[in-house]
C-alpha cells in the first residue's frame, strides 16, 4: 500500500504542476504516514542528512563559480575566441554559439546557467543578423545541454554522490562525449545554416585566432584548473570547485575589474538562490528515497524489468527509452535521485562499468533538457527569444536526432567514455 500512494502521490503532484521539491517532499511524508512506523521528525533527519555530504559542497561552488565568471566579464571574451575558430563556417553565428556553450560547460556545471550566460549575448545576435528567432534559440538550447556533460557536472557530482562512483572518473568519462556531442551539433546546424541561407561571420585568420585566446586565456583558466586539477590527482572535485571560486573573483575583480566591491553581496545571495533550489530538490528526494529503499521499490523495478529480458543490449536499450521518457517530465536532479537506485540494481546484468553508466544517464537527462515540459535549456531559451516552446520544440528536432545517435555512441562504445577515465584509475 505504501509503494502505491507514494507512486501515485508523486505522479499527481506532478501532473498538476507542483513544484518539484515540494511535490517530491509531499509524496514522501505521505508515504511514511501510511507505513506508519516511524516518526514526521524523520523528514527532517533525512532532509539533513541527505545535504550533509563532503561531495555536495560542490554543487554550490560550482554553481557560484559560474555566476562569478559570467558577472567578471569573460563571456565577450569566450565568445571572440569561438567566433575566431568557427566563425568562418556557413551559419558562422550558430556554429559560434555551440562552441561558447562548450567553453561554459567547463565553468559552472550548470545547463540552465550556459543557456543563459551565453544565450544574453549570442540569442539577440543571431536574430540581428537575420538568423529565425526560433532557429536562434533552438541553437542555444541545443548547446547548453553539452553543460552537464563536459565536466564539471552537477548531475555527475549528484550521480557519484548516489553510488559512490570516482567523481573524477565520472569528469573524465564525460570529455569526449562532450566533444562528440559539440562537434555533431555544429555540423547540424552548419547544414540547416547551408540551406538557409546564413552566412559565416568571419574569415578564418590564425593571427585573429592568437589574438582571441590571448584576451580568452584567463576566462579559460577556470575549466583548467577544475579539470588539471582533478586529472592529475592535485585536488577532489569540490576542493577544485572552491579553487575555482576563489580564482574566479581574483580574475573579475583585480584582473578584468569587471566585479566591484559593492557587488559581492548581490552576487552571493544570487548564487545561494541558485544553489538553494538544487539542494532543496536533493534534501527532498533524499527522504524519497529513504522511504522506497525501506519499501524496496528500487530492486522491485529492476526486477520488473529484468523479467522482461536480460539481454545487455536490450536492458540498455530499455534503460535509455526510460531516462529519456523520465528526463521529459522530471527535473533532472529529482531523476536521478528516484532513478539512479533502480538502475544501478540491474548494473551486474549490463555487462558496463559503473563509470559508463554515470555517462549515460547524464546524457539521456541532458536531452531531456531539450524536450518539453520540463526541458530547461528550451525554456531559457524560450525566455530570451521571446519564442513559444512549441515553436522551439519543433526547430529543435534535428538537434534531438543527432545527440539520439550520439547517445547509442556512449552507450555502446565504452571506449569513448572509459578512455580518459581508466587513466585516472592509474
Amino acid at each position: 500500500m505504501t509503494t502505491e500512494v507514494l507512486l501515485l502521490s508523486l505522479v499527481f503532484l506532478f501532473a498538476i504542476n507542483t513544484p518539484i521539491a515540494v511535490a517530491i517532499g509531499v509524496a514522501s511524508i505521505m508515504g511514511i504516514l501510511i507505513q506508519g512506523d516511524f516518526s514526521m521528525m524523520m523528514v527532517v533527519q533525512r532532509m539533513f542528512g541527505g545535504t550533509d555530504s563532503f561531495h555536495l559542497m560542490a554543487v554550490p561552488l560550482f554553481m557560484f563559480t559560474g555566476t562569478i565568471m559570467e558577472a567578471g566579464g569573460i563571456s565577450r571574451r569566450i565568445i571572440d575566441l569561438a567566433n575566431s575558430l568557427v566563425g568562418w563556417l556557413p551559419g558562422g553565428l550558430a556554429a559560434v554559439t555551440i562552441v561558447s556553450a562548450m567553453f561554459f560547460a567547463g565553468i559552472s556545471g550548470s545547463a540552465a546557467a550556459d543557456t543563459a550566460a551565453v544565450g544574453a549575448i549570442l540569442i539577440p545576435a543571431m536574430k540581428k543578423s537575420g538568423y529565425a528567432s526560433d532557429f536562434a534559440a533552438a541553437v542555444q538550447a541545443s548547446g547548453g545541454s553539452i553543460g552537464v556533460i563536459i565536466p564539471p557536472s552537477i548531475p555527475m557530482i549528484i550521480f557519484g554522490f548516489l553510488t559512490g562512483a570516482s567523481i573524477g572518473r565520472l569528469f573524465a568519462a564525460g570529455i569526449l562525449p562532450g566533444l562528440l556531442i559539440g562537434i555533431s551539433l555544429i555540423a547540424v546546424a552548419t547544414l540547416i545554416s547551408r540551406r538557409k541561407g546564413y552566412v559565416a561571420t568571419t574569415d578564418f585568420s590564425i593571427m585573429q585566432v592568437w589574438h582571441t585566446f590571448k584576451r580568452a586565456i584567463l576566462a579559460l583558466g577556470a575549466p583548467l584548473i577544475i579539470l588539471g586539477g582533478i586529472l592529475f590527482g592535485i585536488f577532489t572535485a569540490t576542493e577544485s570547485a572552491a579553487v575555482a571560486v576563489v580564482y574566479a573573483l581574483v580574475v573579475g575583480m583585480f584582473i578584468y575589474r569587471q566585479i566591484k566591491p559593492g557587488d559581492l553581496v548581490q552576487l552571493f545571495i544570487n548564487g545561494a538562490i541558485t544553489s538553494s533550489i538544487v539542494m532543496f530538490i536533493i534534501a527532498a528526494a533524499s527522504v524519497f528515497s529513504w522511504i522506497a529503499a525501506i519499501e524496496d521499490i528500487p530492486a522491485r523495478l529492476a526486477g520488473t524489468i529484468l523479467g522482461i529480458t536480460e539481454n545487455p543490449i536490450a536492458l540498455l536499450l530499455l534503460i535509455n527509452l526510460v531516462l529519456l521518457i523520465a528526463g521529459t517530465f522530471v527535473e533532472t536532479t529529482a531523476a536521478l535521485i528516484l532513478l539512479v537506485p533502480m538502475i544501478t540494481a540491474m548494473l551486474p546484468s549490463l555487462g558496463i562499468d559503473l563509470i559508463q553508466l554515470g555517462a549515460i544517464v547524464v546524457t539521456n537527462l541532458a536531452i531531456g533538457m531539450l524536450t518539453p515540459p520540463m526541458g530547461i535549456c528550451l525554456i531559457v531559451s524560450c525566455s530570451i527569444s521571446g519564442d513559444t516552446l512549441g515553436a522551439i520544440s519543433r526547430r529543435v528536432l534535428p538537434f534531438l536526432a543527432i545527440l539520439i545517435i550520439d547517445l547509442l555512441i556512449i552507450t555502446f562504445y565504452p571506449p569513448l567514455t572509459m578512455w580518459l577515465a581508466d587513466l585516472i584509475a592509474k
